[in-house]
């Protein structure tokens, strides 16, 4: 359930800043970029925020 909910939130913020990069300023990107790098740092450390927020919120353990 975790992992759903994680793809749903990241595919959700990618698009996100497609769209404000589109319509609203070229800077966005830079948001784009951040998820980017948060994937891959997590990647390795296998730590990730939005991981432990949803946990806390949906009152999973590991």
């Amino acid at each position: 359930m975790l992992n759903t909910y994680f793809r749903v939130i990241v595919g959700t913020m990618v698009l996100l800043s497609v769209v404000l990069t589109v319509y609203v300023h070229p800077n966005w990107m830079w948001f784009t970029v951040f998820i980017g790098v948060n994937m891959i740092q997590s990647a390795f450390t296998k730590w990730c925020l939005l991981e432990t927020i949803l946990e806390r919120v949906f009152k999973i353990k590991k």
